[in-house]
């Protein structure tokens, strides 16, 4: 239940909770630059022309990491930051974060922050010879054709709260979006109002 202001809190996880995408920072750090550099090029060109989804674009990028799960968690709880107001807002609205992201690299830093939150995320089969996604739903969505967020949203009112490519078809659906960087400028582009989201202490104000 959301406090306050009658609607279903969503939000997403890397580059809005996070103030930097948790999993782009793990490619970077531990794939060295003659894998990285080209996977990028190939993956957004991908993304741009639509050859890609979504879904393709992250199997193939984590099917290039080999090191341990325990390397990457330790590296992310050093590295990761939350924005400012977080574990208030959590404990103010019970938001949902829904997140492409995973259980095992998201859990983590949930505890380091002491924050107990609602997550539907995918899970990873931390493999050496490749990790796995292991997706939390095989369904396409009918208004974009992937597998997107929109299935998963909660059957409510929704204020939805997200930065990026997996945020654009799951916040059309809100009756109040909050939103950044490459998700607002898509928003821009299909003339959607939204309000911009900075941090959890100006969007809890926004919502009161």
């Amino acid at each position: 239940m959301s406090h306050g202001v009658g609607l279903q809190v969503v939000i997403d996880w890397d580059g809005t909770v996070t103030e930097r995408d948790s999993l782009v920072l793990v490619l970077q750090r531990f794939l060295p630059p003659r894998v990285f550099d080209p996977l990028m090029a190939e993956t957004d060109a991908g993304m741009a022309a639509r050859t890609l989804t979504h879904r393709a674009v992250m199997e193939r990028e984590w099917a290039t990491m080999t090191v341990p799960l325990d390397d990457v968690v330790r590296y992310l709880l050093e590295t990761v930051r939350v924005r400012p107001g977080f574990a208030e807002f959590v404990q103010r609205f019970d938001p949902l974060i829904l997140s492409s992201s995973f259980h095992e690299t998201i859990d983590p830093i949930l505890a380091r922050e002491g924050v107990r939150a609602r997550v539907k995320a995918n899970h990873v089969e931390a493999r050496p010879d490749g990790w796995r996604i292991r997706w939390v739903s095989d369904s396409a969505c009918d208004v974009c054709g992937e597998a997107c967020k929109r299935n998963a949203l909660p059957n409510a009112p929704l204020v939805y709260v997200g930065d990026g490519y997996s945020d654009r078809c799951a916040a059309l659906v809100a009756d109040r979006i909050f939103a950044r960087d490459t998700l607002a400028r898509y928003l821009n582009e299909q003339h959607v109002r939204y309000e911009p989201f900075t941090d959890f202490h100006a969007l809890s104000a926004a919502l009161s």
